[in-house]
């Protein structure tokens, strides 16, 4: 059993129904395809949807998707394919993605900067918002000319990301180090550039910000931790928080340019601080000191007040099928809650090389293709998807509303309470079956006990506690 078992979180995996149609997405569910196309320290430039094939089977891919009731991707644009010469722009490299996705009724969130752009780029540059925007106006009007209904643009994939990689330690391009902040202050210019140049083209297109969701906490034996502890974890919200205009107002922010936002959510997400020499101490569900997913996704939109999208989610091997059930489980548990969780990337949907040492990463629902653009489906993954699309996650307050209607109005007594007890008793019997503790985590049978005491509740109110 995996660490993070969807006991832990699919509290709505019971039966009949089906996962929530979103209104911003034509399915709850949706298919991430990798489109990272930076240069490794080595100077070789990665490119996944390449490596993958994705471009050349890419009619397949999006007939696959549908097969599985996914109508929604999320799917990129190789700048550094495009604009070969300084404003010179040709879009054949993803002419073939696009196409296919508009005839298989795929609606795309389309990445323009996943981590690459063209050599001749300089990201610190003054001149790079500006050079940015015009390659956004010219997707822009690509896209629209081939895309039926809403444009989704993410103009900067994981701007956190790149700033600390690219500008902070050296590992991707442009491979400098201790001048973070002032690269993400760069791509929080770049991106409200962008948006300013796609709306000139399609004022009604919409945007997702996809950034990391982390949690960063200190050890309890180390105190003098928690300060650092502190400022890293709740550095995770500068991009978005410059986007806005709520901090570096001078960068041209403001709450126009936040759209939906998008989390980045993996097992290695949560971690202890720690010294750079010191192994990281990664908090799993189960972990005393994890925090819970729904929790996390509550926090995200009440900060922002805007729809949230899990834009990438996934792992590798054998536990692929136990993290979806557990983040879609949580998912649902924050939705329960009225959490704005409009849908669920898996990311990636195929397998791909890794991008370090070209390792062979299971982590997709489909691998490699063959000659032909048949990719064989991970069984696992795909039995966890179906189990997550047949949901039925709104018993819980379908059961509140007909006890309400049934018992208008408060016991006058302690025995009239009891009845009442003892007339939900069939409701208790009836779902008792599905949530026996046998077999079941401990946070599972802590869920069946929450429901009693909230039966009971129904009945015993305050104006009930005394005669």
């Amino acid at each position: 059993m995996c660490a993070f078992s969807p006991e832990l979180s699919a509290s709505a995996a019971q039966g009949r129904g089906a996962a929530p149609d979103s209104p911003l997405f034509p399915s709850f569910f949706l298919g991430g395809f990798e489109c990272s196309s930076h240069r490794r320290p080595s100077g070789r430039r990665i490119d996944v949807i390449d490596a993958t094939r994705h471009d050349h089977f890419a009619a397949q891919d999006y007939a696959r998707l549908r097969a599985v009731g996914i109508a929604g991707a999320r799917d990129g644009l190789r700048w550094h394919l495009i604009e070969r010469s300084p404003g010179e722009y040709d879009f054949s490299s993803a002419r073939a993605q696009v196409r296919a996705a508009r005839e298989q009724g795929v609606s795309v969130i389309w990445d323009l900067l996943h981590y690459g752009f063209p050599d001749f780029v300089d990201l610190f540059a003054p001149e790079f918002p500006a050079v940015f925007a015009r390659f956004a106006r010219a997707a822009t009007q690509f896209l629209r000319a081939e895309t039926p209904g809403t444009l989704w643009l993410c103009p900067v994939n994981e701007i956190s990301f790149l700033a600390w990689g690219g500008g902070e330690v050296g590992y991707l391009n442009p491979f400098v180090r201790d001048r973070g902040e002032e690269l993400k202050a760069q791509l929080v210019r770049a991106a409200i550039s962008a948006m300013d140049a796609a709306r000139e083209m399609d004022p009604a297109v919409r945007f997702v910000h996809a950034e990391p969701l982390i949690v960063v906490d200190h050890h309890p034996e180390r105190p003098w931790q928690e300060k650092r502890a502190r400022e890293l974890h709740e550095a995770q919200f500068e991009a978005l928080d410059m986007l806005s205009g709520r901090l570096r107002p001078d960068l041209g922010g403001h709450e126009r340019y936040l759209d939906v936002i998008g989390v980045n959510y993996y097992p290695y997400n949560q971690w202890r601080h720690h010294e750079n020499e010191e192994p990281r101490e990664t908090l799993l569900p189960g972990h005393p000191a994890h925090r819970p997913l729904p929790e996390l996704l509550s926090a995200a939109a009440q900060r922002y007040g805007r729809p949230l999208l899990i834009a990438e989610t996934g792992t590798e091997n054998a536990e692929r099928g136990e993290w979806l059930s557990y983040v879609a489980g949580a998912a649902l548990d924050a939705r329960r809650d009225g959490v704005p969780v409009e849908g669920v990337c898996l990311y990636p949907i195929v397998n791909h090389p890794g991008w370090d040492d070209d390792r062979h990463c299971h982590n997709g629902l489909w691998d490699y293709p063959d000659a032909q653009g048949e990719r064989p489906a991970d069984p696992v993954l795909w039995e966890a998807l179906r189990q997550a699309q047949t949901w039925d996650w709104g018993r819980a307050e379908a059961t509140v509303a007909e006890t309400q209607a049934a018992f208008p109005t408060p016991p006058r007594t302690l025995a009239e309470a009891l009845a009442r007890l003892d007339a939900l008793a069939p409701v208790v019997q009836a779902e008792a079956p599905q949530l026996t503790p046998c077999g079941l985590s401990q946070w599972r049978r802590l869920r069946l006990c929450r429901k009693l005491v909230c039966w009971w509740l129904l009945c015993l109110r305050p104006s009930a506690a005394v005669g």
